[in-house]
């Protein structure tokens, strides 16, 4: 259903921009009353304009409700697709078999940094 109502979104979408862009503006009266362009169409002289102001008119509406269509049917779904919503991957722990590498001859090992003392002190601060 969902597709669907895309689909008639989409062909309804295209057809207004198209409608639209056929469409002359309040310009182009004045050219062709000065003998630029043909006065006489497909549609006759002035239908032109009173058929494509009303197919714009009804893809506008079709536009509208589909719009409203496809807002009513995602507010109704209830699937959550988002990453949050999948249960987390499996950790695997390391068994304890697996030799530790040693560092080489010469070299002090890491060091771990020390936890924050009693008094309170945090790293970065500077004493006084």
């Amino acid at each position: 259903m969902e597709i669907l109502v895309l689909v008639i979104h989409v062909l309804a979408a295209l057809s207004v921009i198209g409608l639209v862009l056929l469409q002359h503006g309040k310009g182009a009266d004045v050219g062709a009353a000065f003998g630029g362009g043909a006065s006489g169409s497909v549609f006759g002289s002035a239908g032109s304009a009173n058929f494509l102001s009303r197919a714009t008119a009804i893809l506008a509406v079709v536009f509208f409700l589909s719009s409203l269509g496809l807002t009513y049917l995602s507010a109704r779904r209830t699937e959550h697709k988002g990453v949050m919503a999948t249960p987390a991957a499996p950790t695997k722990s390391v068994p304890s078999d697996v030799p530790v590498p040693s560092t080489p001859a010469g070299q002090a090992a890491p060091t771990v940094p020390a936890t924050p003392s009693e008094s309170g002190s945090k790293a970065g601060e500077v004493p006084k």
